[in-house]
C-alpha cells in the first residue's frame, strides 16, 4: 500500500506533498473530508507501535481539553482519533510496510529516501 493522510488545508502537509514528488500509485486521503475508519486507524498503529505514536500532541484541541494534564491510555489515544481528525499526527505516509508519521524534517527526509 502507499498512501498518505493529509489535510489539504493545512499549508504544511501540502508543501511536503510538494517536496516529496510522489509518484502516481500513491493515494492521496484528506482526513477532513474522508473519515478515518477503526480499519484504517488499527493499520497505522500496526505500523506505528502505538496509537501514542499516531497522536498530535501539537493539536490545538488537545490544549483546548487540557488533555497533557490527564493519563491517556492507549484506547484513549485510538478514540481522540477516530473522534476528530486533528489528532492525528501529520501527514501519515504509508509505503508498504514502513510508515512516516508527522512533519519533522528528518521524518520526511527518511520518508523521502525510502520513496526515490
Amino acid at each position: 500500500m502507499k498512501k498518505v493522510y493529509y489535510l489539504k488545508t493545512c499549508n504544511t502537509c501540502i508543501r511536503i506533498l510538494k517536496e516529496l514528488d510522489l509518484p502516481s500509485e500513491f493515494v492521496l486521503q484528506d482526513i477532513k473530508s474522508e473519515d478515518i475508519t477503526v480499519k484504517q486507524v488499527e493499520e497505522m498503529k500496526a505500523l506505528a507501535g502505538s496509537y501514542e505514536a499516531l497522536f498530535s500532541k501539537r493539536s490545538k484541541l488537545y490544549k483546548e481539553m487540557d488533555l497533557k494534564n490527564q493519563d491517556l491510555t492507549e484506547r484513549d489515544y485510538k478514540h481522540f482519533i477516530l473522534d476528530h481528525y486533528t489528532f492525528l499526527s501529520r501527514p501519515v505516509i504509508i509505503v508498504d510496510d514502513q510508515i512516516f508519521v508527522g512533519n519533522s524534517k528528518k521524518t520526511i527526509e527518511a520518508a523521502k529516501a525510502f520513496i526515490h
